[in-house]
């Protein structure tokens, strides 16, 4: 199999690394209109790079590709491909421009077209579900993810890159990442009530900061604070009920269940290995990012449904645009 990674940036690289570790065997061709990311991929990963899609069709066939340029870039570029003929993997979109045009292309060409939800393949999410589930009764949680803008990528202003923009800005980074999870795990969101505020310095033209009350069908119910004014990296989460209480810090060693009996919190151990990158923050895992890329090959190879859709990410893109616009 040959896949094409298009864009060759810190996602780009991370999604090469990984596919190379996943399946050696997997040839990968990339591209990028930079030529200075193109040498940079070449030299650490020994791929063959292009300065655009249709070149590499051009010199290659290619099976699969994966979309990892900035949001405003994808609708089109995931056409391009799905057009060729080539599956596609796609990272965080946070619009929906394409979406219904796309999603009958991929269906027409018997293509699969493959939404990327990170989270929903962390080995914590999938634990905090099934003792959601095991609790039986109705749950609470209070949940604060932040970050300070500028320390998002530290090598690059973050005027350069897409959280900069006010449609793909990096509030609505967070919640595109965590509320499919959210709603997975605790059932559909049905109301939202909003706070929010723009309380920084910072050069944007954007909210900055977000608390969000939610309202699930099953009845559970949360608090969802979203900022990117934290100056310590925060991902704070405790769910509470008469039959349940847990808190995870974000780490993939920090979930902890209260033990009702011992009167105290057990660490819940949930990895064999932790693959983790220096340069990132304890929150970022790329054993899911691995999980991801496994869960695409085997719907492109056999069929396999996939945990999330361009079709529900429709839904949750609703979600973000009614926070977004929520007068207060």
């Amino acid at each position: 199999m040959r896949v094409v990674v298009v864009g060759l940036g810190s996602m780009g690289k991370r999604r090469t690394r990984l596919i190379h570790k996943y399946d050696e065997s997997i040839q990968i061709v990339g591209v990028d209109s930079n030529e200075e990311r193109r040498i940079s991929a070449q030299t650490e990963y020994s791929i063959v790079t292009f300065a655009n899609i249709s070149d590499a069709a051009a010199a290659f066939h290619i099976d699969c590709a994966y979309i990892c340029t900035s949001p405003l870039s994808h609708s089109g570029i995931i056409s391009d491909c799905l057009n060729i003929g080539w599956h596609v993997f796609a990272e965080l979109n946070l619009v929906s421009d394409g979406y219904e045009a796309n999603i009958i292309l991929a269906k027409q060409k018997n293509l699969v077209l493959f939404m990327s939800s990170t989270f929903l393949y962390r080995e914590e999410i999938k634990m905090i579900d099934h003792l959601t589930h095991q609790a039986d009764c109705k749950l609470n949680y209070t949940y604060h993810i932040g970050q300070y803008l500028p320390d998002w990528h530290p090598w690059e202003n973050y005027l350069e890159f897409f959280v900069g923009n006010k449609r793909t800005n990096g509030c609505r980074e967070i919640f595109a990442i965590e509320l499919p999870w959210l709603s997975d795990v605790f059932g559909d969101i049905v109301n939202i009530d909003v706070l929010k505020s723009k309380n920084s310095k910072l050069n944007i033209d954007y909210d900055d900061n977000f608390l969000v009350l939610i309202q699930h069908a099953s009845g559970h119910k949360g608090t969802l604070a979203v900022d990117v004014i934290s100056r310590k990296a925060v991902r704070n989460l405790e769910v509470f009920g008469e039959n349940l209480y847990l808190h995870w810090n974000g780490s993939p060693t920090g979930l902890f269940k209260y033990d009702f009996e011992l009167k105290t919190d057990v660490n819940i151990e949930l990895y064999n290995e932790i693959d983790q990158l220096e340069n990132y923050s304890s929150f970022v895992v790329e054993n899911a990012y691995s999980n991801e890329i496994e869960s695409f090959m085997q719907a492109v190879l056999h069929g396999k449904k996939t945990k999330y859709s361009f079709e529900k990410d429709i839904e949750i893109l609703k979600v973000i645009d009614q926070i977004e616009a929520a007068h207060v």
